[in-house]
């Protein structure tokens, strides 16, 4: 066993960042998970070879390196990150808190949202709270990817985020100019829905992936150009300011005394993440590149959460009853993905990338985030109305059109 490899903590909220270094693959075995200490390791990997073939290369040496989220000005260095932000969806609100994390731990940011700023969508959240940004010393800018070279035109950046594209066509103009410019890191948020469906859930690094995924292509071209970069896979994403409030749907039903009408049996698992959680990883990617350098992550929950226990969860928070109601979408004649806010199959991913410690927090359990959204929801009516389309195709229906399973 090798010597520590740790730095001296400076703060009780420490993780352990499991580190392995891989040439140009879009996916990768689990990291093995090592505790103050440093060992080479010995292993392969392999892609489904429906999907794409790549060689098997031995694993480099594997380090686990305990630090912890401080100020830069602890951590000895001051960033200039550039965040590309997407203008719509559950994503967006990623670049919003990944940006007040940096600014609170004393880097620089710029935050490029697509589009324009005096467009309708920069009038839901979380957009309208970039003054938040702009408060703690952040840059806001707008503008189309094609066109980043002229928006930021002379400028440079240690580190940029792509949270915008869904595939090679969106990101690749972002990760040229920035190949171009001598960006030192590079980092995309991809998704935990690229992975094949499995008999064995959950999900994990490494596991195979839908070759027809954009993400997937954006992920092998990343390795093929950046010698440090570093790829993020987050599900349901929850948190004050978001998009797309999927959790809002249940509180809308449950606080007008209408029955919940779910898909299937209820049982269905999947993961539902606090924004805040994956800021901090990305942060922590940021201030230890070599660390995160060449993984792909998925930025998920330690706990799962039942499609009803999401409602019990919701109702619990509010202080309410819930009825539940179990229908089968193909008996009634019912789209599901239009009728309900979560895909209706099995979501488990796991996060054997990164350590579990990150997600221990108690104020990110999923029962006090649900907590926190309902204290939002109560506060904010307009905040109801996110999920229209929903209640309108429910109200009147149930629950007589809901089969009971």
């Amino acid at each position: 066993m090798a010597a520590a490899l740790s730095s001296p903590l400076t703060s009780a909220s420490s993780v352990l960042f499991s580190s392995s270094n891989y040439p140009s693959l879009p996916s990768f075995s689990p990291s093995q998970r090592l505790s103050f200490s440093h060992s080479a390791l010995s292993s392969s990997y392999s892609v489904s070879p429906a999907l794409f073939t790549f060689p098997s290369p031995r694993l480099s040496p594997t380090a686990a390196v305990s630090f912890s989220v401080r100020a830069a000005t602890a951590a000895g260095e001051k960033k200039k990150v550039l965040i590309v932000n997407t203008n719509s969806g559950g994503h967006s609100i990623i670049g919003f808190y990944f940006a007040k994390e940096l600014l609170g731990s004393g880097h620089n940011v710029t935050i490029l949202t697509v589009g324009e700023e005096g467009s309708d969508k920069m009038k839901k959240p979380p957009f309208n709270r970039f003054s938040e940004i702009v408060s703690a010393g952040g840059r806001t800018v707008w503008g189309d990817p094609p066109e980043i070279g002229k928006v930021l035109a002379g400028e440079t950046f240690d580190v940029v985020l792509d949270n915008n594209g869904k595939d090679l066509d969106a990101v690749r103009p972002v990760a040229d100019w920035a190949k171009e410019t001598g960006v030192k890191q590079f980092l995309f948020i991809s998704s935990a829905g690229i992975y094949l469906p499995t008999e064995e859930p959950p999900h994990v690094e490494g596991d195979a992936v839908k070759g027809s995924a954009g993400h997937v292509g954006v992920e092998k071209y990343m390795a093929e150009t950046f010698s440090n970069w570093a790829s993020f896979r987050p599900q349901y994403m929850i948190g004050s300011g978001n998009n797309k409030d999927c959790e809002e749907w249940f509180f809308d039903r449950i606080v007008r005394n209408r029955p919940v009408p779910i898909p299937g049996s209820g049982m269905q698992l999947t993961n539902i993440s606090h924004a805040k959680d994956l800021s901090s990883m990305l942060t922590l990617a940021v201030e230890k590149p070599e660390a995160a350098s060449g993984n792909i992550f998925n930025s998920v929950s330690e706990r799962a959460v039942t499609l009803d226990g999401m409602a019990k969860l919701c109702a619990k928070a509010a202080g309410l009853p819930v009825e539940i109601v179990h229908y089968d979408p193909k008996a009634i004649g019912v789209d599901a993905k239009k009728a309900f806010p979560f895909r209706n199959m099995v979501q488990k991913r796991s996060d054997r990338a990164t350590t579990k410690p990150l997600f221990l927090s108690y104020e990110h359990a999923s029962g006090m985030w649900i907590f926190n959204v309902c204290c939002c929801c109560c506060c904010c009516s307009t905040s109801m109305l996110s999920h229209e389309q929903q209640r309108k195709f429910w109200d009147g229906r149930e629950p007589q059109t809901c089969l009971r399973i």
